[in-house]
């Protein structure tokens, strides 16, 4: 169920307000029904959603995974039997190849994701909902909420899953495959952590911790906001809670005093401290076009050696072979896996190429302050957001085929100079997109 958040509403008491985290304008809270969602009336953007009996459920989901997480790490997740004498291989033991082949970011990369950042998910929300479930107040909720927002960014399990689809498809040309305990309890991992992020409701966890403001500041609902937006009015959004707090004084200062908006994108970074989550506060990202272009720039200058440099060096019986991500693509094509062939296209070539390109229209629009079409652009940075992680699906592919295919005389595979490079544009393309503030692409608008 949907609700459109509206600016105004027809009663006569002091009304709590929010702000857009992706374009700033201030609106009314509402009312929202149970599983409905409140979106914003001008960029469409989800502000809140509720769910029923939301932190139970979590808690539930979270204490599973927690199981499950150590069983897919404890237990093999993929074998190879050859003449008898059966491989087998952990995350860890791909890790672990990885970083004695050499590969140390290739290697760190890939634990931070698959293996540290899944654990902190999980544990950080049960951490947080386990004592209030027994009716008390987590120690330091304020510093784990703001860890779990960046295990729940940077776990991705489920691009595992479809690496390790992928890289079984090239084992059964190799020898035969034995599937692991792993490999199912990773799928039931994946299953349970995109539940219970879908499921947690931050704004519930905040009306039951005490001592903490859930709600910002009121206005008269049968007024109108003195400005369009939070900024304009010396307010700031929390982006790790989303509570919307007054700007210091220096800030509210410098804001009354700026021309206009584009002038406040260069107040003071870090100027104070969300009450509530203890989150730095800005009016917008420090710095952000700046971090951005760095972020792209040194994404394109990767993105080159990625590509034409060979991402695995295969040597057996029958000689040296160097694949390029290309190649890869190639050979799933002509072993009649099409449709892998297609989705590690997508993934692996089109995805980055694409990623780049959209960050680079979105950063150069922001820096020329253009107003064309802003609920498009707006549409095109949730995108860019969304499918930042699947490009690494090429880099735990490698890691499972590396850590697996170490037959010594027969063969043995290990991770070519582009895979580094390759991981190194996934990273700095997310990081690119982080930096890159959605605000901006609306602040043009009060410019013009």
């Amino acid at each position: 169920m949907s609700k459109t958040a509206s600016a105004y509403l027809g009663h006569a008491t002091r009304t709590p307000v929010i702000a857009c985290h992706e374009c700033d304008l201030l609106q009314r809270e509402s009312t929202v029904p149970p599983d409905g969602v409140l979106r914003c009336c001008r960029c469409r953007a989800t502000l809140y959603r509720r769910h029923a009996n939301s932190l139970d459920r979590t808690l539930a989901y979270a204490l599973a995974a927690c199981v499950l997480w150590i069983i897919s790490n404890a237990f093999p997740i993929v074998g190879l039997s050859v003449n008898g004498d059966l491989v087998e291989t952990t995350m860890f033991g791909a890790v672990r190849v990885l970083y004695q082949d050499g590969m140390w970011p290739l290697s760190a990369l890939i634990f931070i994701t698959t293996m540290l950042m899944p654990a902190c998910q999980a544990l950080g929300l049960v951490w947080l909902l386990l004592p209030l479930r027994l009716g008390r107040t987590p120690y330091h909720a304020d510093a784990v909420f703001r860890s779990l927002r960046v295990a729940q960014e940077w776990g991705m399990t489920e691009v595992l899953i479809l690496g390790l689809l992928v890289a079984l498809v090239k084992l059964a040309h190799i020898a035969a495959v034995v599937t692991g305990p792993a490999l199912w309890s990773f799928g039931a991992l994946m299953l349970l952590l995109a539940a219970a992020a879908s499921a947690f409701d931050a704004r519930d966890l905040w009306s039951r911790l005490q001592g903490v403001p859930d709600a910002g500041p009121a206005f008269d609902s049968d007024t109108p906001f003195p400005a369009e937006t939070a900024a304009a009015c010396g307010l700031c959004v929390c982006h790790d809670c989303g509570l919307l707090t007054r700007a210091a004084p220096a800030q509210a200062r410098d804001e009354r005093d700026a021309a206009n908006l584009h002038a406040a994108v260069h107040l003071p970074a870090h100027a104070a401290h969300c009450p509530r989550c203890g989150a730095h506060l800005h009016l917008r990202k420090p710095d952000s076009l700046a971090r951005t272009w760095a972020c792209l720039i040194a994404a394109i200058i990767l993105y080159i050696p990625a590509n034409v440099l060979p991402v695995m060096d295969t040597s057996s019986l029958f000689g040296a072979q160097k694949d390029t991500i290309m190649s890869g693509v190639v050979y799933l094509w002509t072993s009649g896996s099409w449709p892998l062939a297609v989705l590690v296209f997508i993934a692996s070539i089109a995805v980055p190429m694409l990623k780049i390109l959209a960050i680079g229209f979105l950063a150069t629009s922001a820096n020329f302050r253009s107003t064309w079409q802003p609920d498009q652009r707006a549409r095109i940075y949730r995108l860019v957001e969304l499918v930042g992680r699947w490009s690494m699906l090429d880099i735990y592919v490698i890691a499972v085929l590396t850590a697996l295919v170490q037959f010594n005389a027969l063969a043995t595979v290990r991770a070519g100079p582009a895979a580094i490079a390759f991981g190194a544009v996934v990273v700095l393309t997310m990081f690119a997109a982080m930096s890159f503030d959605p605000r901006l692409i609306w602040d043009a608008r009060k410019t013009e």
